[in-house]
């Protein structure tokens, strides 16, 4: 069955809307988006890291050109919904972040977070009134769109050093207020304070899992008020954990022992479209 956009739009709503929290799988090519749609996954999630690591190079390295393509190719592999991490909007000015939005729908996604990192070592968070104007902006360009494209409002405060919990909170409510239709905040350091944020606004937020020592189960999260639940890299690390740990095997020890515990062709194949 092939799912109209529209369709895929409604079905990514809907999951915000349901009991409970979802898990959005993150994904970096067609076959980890079938693979992850095969296991039963509802919503499929595009990583910058990720994006990057493909391209060989390290996050925030990639182009909007480049980032698009990805998430086109990931939407053509499947039936399921797929955001993307589009970082900053590849961009700093509203009009650009605008774009961004419009060129997303275009490529096949069905929603995309916006952050507020602006990429600068000197002042890595844009200013909050600057970053609600971004927000703001990607909201309309969202809402101009024949379908109901899901826009995540995310502040970087604690993956850039900004440990300051109250002003994770008034950025959250202030993109929440500016359209955003879900809220993200990386980096949270424990469950009390996922509470806090999820208690303080009224639109799902996504806690993000991958940093060892503040990944929750499913389970706690959803306790806590968590609707969606997001993997960032952490599949892609694990991906290249293993072709890490069986390359040193056949160049250290030059044999092959990876292939026992290795998935089949067959196996492999069962994901995949003929």
């Amino acid at each position: 069955m092939t799912l109209t956009q529209s369709d895929k739009a409604k079905q990514f709503r809907a999951l915000h809307q349901a009991p409970g929290a979802f898990v959005i799988a993150n994904v970096w090519d067609g076959g980890s988006a079938r693979m992850m749609a095969g296991l039963g996954f509802a919503a499929l999630a595009t990583s910058s890291g990720a994006s990057a690591g493909l391209l060989g190079r390290r996050d925030g390295r990639v182009t909007r050109d480049e980032a698009l393509a990805q998430a086109r190719a990931i939407c053509d592999a499947t039936d399921l919904p797929v955001s993307a991490d589009l970082e900053k909007g590849f961009g700093d000015t509203p009009d650009i972040v605008a774009e961004t939005i419009r060129l997303a729908a275009e490529s096949g996604l069905v929603g995309c977070s916006i952050e507020d990192a602006s990429g600068s070592p000197d002042a890595p968070i844009f200013e909050i009134g600057h970053a609600t104007e971004r927000i703001a902006a990607a909201a309309a360009a969202a809402r101009a769109l024949p379908f109901p494209f899901t826009l995540t409002g995310r502040t970087e405060n604690f993956l850039r050093g900004r440990l300051d919990l109250e002003d994770t909170i008034k950025r959250l409510k202030a993109y929440e207020a500016a359209g955003a239709d879900a809220l993200m905040a990386p980096g949270l350091p424990d469950l009390e304070a996922v509470r806090a944020v999820c208690a303080a606004v009224g639109k799902p937020f996504n806690f993000m899992v991958g940093i060892k020592g503040k990944s929750f189960t499913v389970a706690a999260l959803s306790a806590a008020g968590v609707k969606r639940i997001s993997l960032a890299t952490s599949f892609y690390r694990a991906a290249m954990t293993g072709l890490l740990s069986a390359a040193k095997e056949v160049r250290e020890h030059g044999t092959f022992g990876y292939i026992d515990t290795s998935l089949a062709t067959p196996d492999m194949n069962a994901f995949l479209r003929e």
